[in-house]
């Protein structure tokens, strides 16, 4: 007796089962879970996001996703946001934020106004979510751009993605004065929201210093970065920084950030070394539209990780401190657009998700990495066209169903137990080759505190196309008490948990009435399902069948 779902779908399950064509159609795979041995532990890295556009975050989209973050594990959930310090309005866009938290008089004396950017923070922290606190960017009473420098860009989805570079990436006209600038933030933040508060955010300096986001030299950066975290402990001693968040692994930028922070003469202090609490770097895909269709890029994502894990490892002084990936998606540039990108709304997007963050947790293994956070450079855009193929978590306030992957992650345990899937591409051939060949359909499965067993599983493959479906046997042995004979599974597919799929059989309305809302918003619910087991002595089994680009997550167990 398989695992067969609840009501309508145990029939269909059966009789799908029972035809001859089954066979044909879906591709046999073996699933063997120990439930009695534990082979380390799965740090919940998937529980840090962010954008471009900070404003976003305090509009009404904007403030149901942070909600709907907060909810998957309250309080740890961390938030990274470009454009915190810059001047303006507040007025979003793509690429752009603003707080105009400096400004000067006229005879050149600073003018400080937290509002802005008080109002993001508490958004954040009303619904669960803490800061990233990303330092930047330059203010324009402080920039040294060049004169006729635009400050403010005027960027737009299928320009030159140079063309957002403006006024705000130079470095500072008075050092002190951007110094003074981070020291008062800092500690308006320890007055605002208290020093036990503060204490828990991360706080980093810049964007991508190794590549457009900086003009200026690498050691230029290094006395920018210098002169803030000097800024941030003055206020806090106890605050937590670190960086760079370069691009990609940083090359020969991130050695020489290395060498300063660790032995370097401090720009700002005239010591040796900068305090470096954590290290941050980013890693990217590459998909590419071949034959009509999207076809991603994983292997290029982890490789550029392992760059990242090997750089960050390499000086003894800093091969223990905890590492963040500070961006870590599918491809770039969340607002842009093309067709190699037209993998966003629907399951190519969470299969890959699952998939990667599983080789990510490999790699930290591996590499003996201190592994804390897997950042998702994904949010939402406010008040764009339904579906409109940005790398997002929700569309209108409706749900992808990449999110709900980040759901499934959440209700992992922190013990990984063994595991093993007959059908998962081992982690060099995925990092050098990609899932090019045969679908990868693998596993990861933890027990929780209260002794369940929960088991995510994917099916991915690099290339968008029809694929056979994975007819799965799993087994978990290992059970020391009562072996179960229910189980609860969780779907996110083309046919479960798939707003995106809802919305094109509901003829891609662009102004959905409030029937047709909320009947979205249901589809991207992710509803359990009952299942049944059969004990076979100290193991339960059971079949599922899982399509190619789906996702399930399955429990089982308990005290």
């Amino acid at each position: 007796m398989g695992i067969h779902v609840a009501a309508g779908r145990a029939l269909a399950a059966a009789a799908f089962f029972a035809t001859p064509l089954f066979a044909q159609q879906t591709r046999p795979v073996t699933i063997t879970v120990d439930a009695g041995r534990t082979t380390g532990t799965l740090p919940p890295v998937w529980r840090f996001f962010g954008a471009d556009e900070p404003n976003y975050a305090t509009m009404k989209d904007g403030r149901k996703l942070l909600l709907e973050l907060g909810k998957l594990r309250p309080g740890g959930v961390y938030f990274r946001a470009h454009n915190l310090l810059n001047t303006g309005d507040g007025t979003p866009a793509f690429k752009w934020g603003s707080t105009n938290v400096y400004t000067e008089t006229k005879d050149g004396k600073p003018i400080y106004d937290w509002t802005g950017v008080d109002r993001i923070i508490d958004t954040y922290l009303a619904r669960g979510v803490r800061p990233y606190l990303q330092i930047g960017f330059m203010p324009e009473a402080l920039s040294t751009a060049p004169p006729g420098t635009p400050y403010q860009h005027s960027w737009r989805p299928g320009f030159d993605y140079n063309a957002i570079i403006s006024g705000w990436a130079y470095p500072p006209k008075d050092y002190d004065k951007w110094r003074e600038l981070v020291y008062r933030w800092t500690r308006h933040n320890v007055e605002r929201y208290g020093r036990a508060e503060v204490e828990r955010w991360y706080f980093e300096v810049w964007n991508e210093a190794n590549g457009a986001y900086w003009k200026a030299s690498p050691e230029e950066f290094y006395k920018l970065h210098d002169y803030a975290v000097d800024g941030v402990r003055r206020a806090l001693p106890t605050a937590r920084v670190g960086g760079p968040d370069s691009a990609g692994a940083g090359g020969a930028f991130m050695d020489g950030f290395l060498r300063h922070v660790t032995s370097g003469t401090n720009y700002a202090t005239g010591q040796t070394g900068t305090p470096t609490d954590f290290l941050a770097f980013h890693a990217k895909g590459q998909p590419s539209f071949v034959d009509g269709h999207v076809r991603m890029g994983i292997a290029t994502q982890l490789k550029e990780v392992d760059r990242g894990f090997v750089k960050a490892t390499a000086l003894p002084a800093l091969a223990t401190k905890p590492v963040v990936i500070g961006e870590s998606d599918p491809e770039g540039c969340a607002a842009c657009p093309g067709p190699e990108n037209a993998y966003r709304n629907g399951t190519m997007y969470s299969s890959y998700t699952a998939a990667s963050f599983a080789r990510i947790w490999e790699l930290a293994e591996r590499r003996h990495v201190n592994l804390e956070g897997v950042l998702s450079w994904s949010f939402e855009f406010e008040n764009q066209p339904w579906f409109a193929g940005y790398r997002q978590l929700a569309s209108n306030g409706v749900p992808l169903p990449v999110l709900n992957v980040f759901r499934l992650f959440a209700q992992l345990g922190p013990d990984r137990l063994a595991a093993v899937s007959d059908a998962q591409v081992p982690l060099d051939i995925a990092m050098t080759q990609g899932v090019r060949g045969a679908a990868d359909i693998g596993t990861i499965a933890t027990r929780l505190a209260d002794g369940r067993v929960a088991i995510l599983i994917w099916h991915y493959h690099d290339d968008d196309v029809p694929g056979p479906a994975a007819a799965i046997q799993l087994s978990v042995a290992g059970w020391k008490g009562t072996v179960p004979s229910s189980a609860t599974l969780w779907r996110v597919d083309g046919d479960h948990a798939n707003a995106y799929a809802a919305w094109k059989a509901m003829g891609a309305p662009q102004s959905p009435d409030q029937t047709q809302y909320a009947a979205l918003e249901k589809s991207a619910e992710m509803p359990p399902e009952t299942l049944n087991l059969t004990p076979k002595g100290r193991a339960a089994t059971g079949t599922l069948v899982l399509p190619r680009q789906g996702v399930a997550l399955v429990v089982l167990g308990g005290r």
